[in-house]
Formats: C-alpha cells, structure tokens, sequence
C-alpha cells in the first residue's frame, strides 16, 4: 500500500498527457525550469548584496577592518 508500482506510474503519465497534450508538456517543462533558474539567480544576488565583504575595497598594505585605530589607542589612554 506504501509503494506505487510502475503501472500506478503509467496511469499517472497517461492523464497527465491528456490534460496537457504531447505538445504543451515540453513547454511547461520548460517553463518551469526558467523558473527555477531565474530563482537560484535572484538568491545569488541576494547573498552577494548581503555579504558587505565582497563589496567592501581593499587598500594594498593596509588593515582590513575600518576601526580608528588612533581613537582606540585614545580610549585606553582614558580608561
């Protein structure tokens, strides 16, 4: 009862074939996987928008983070 066998199978791509024609199948095939695509595109752009490293310029020879440093040596002169 769990498990489908193969003419379960047969019946399900038969109707499937006769609600949408041998001919409109290919294109809603198609159709779906632009879909998909367009989605992993539009995720992709997401994280890169999202990740401030990878837009963040980089000075050669020069500290990464953007911390003043002469403020932190200030700070714990006072402190």
């Amino acid at each position: 009862m769990g498990s489908f066998s193969i003419w379960h199978w047969v019946i399900v791509l038969l109707i499937v074939l006769l609600l949408f024609g041998a001919g409109k199948l290919p294109k809603v095939m198609g159709d779906l996987a632009k879909g998909v695509k367009s989605f992993k595109a539009g995720l992709k752009e997401e994280d890169e928008a999202s990740d401030p490293a990878a837009t963040a310029k980089v000075i050669p020879n020069q500290p990464a983070n953007t911390v003043d440093h002469a403020a932190k040596k200030d700070e714990a002169v006072r402190g």
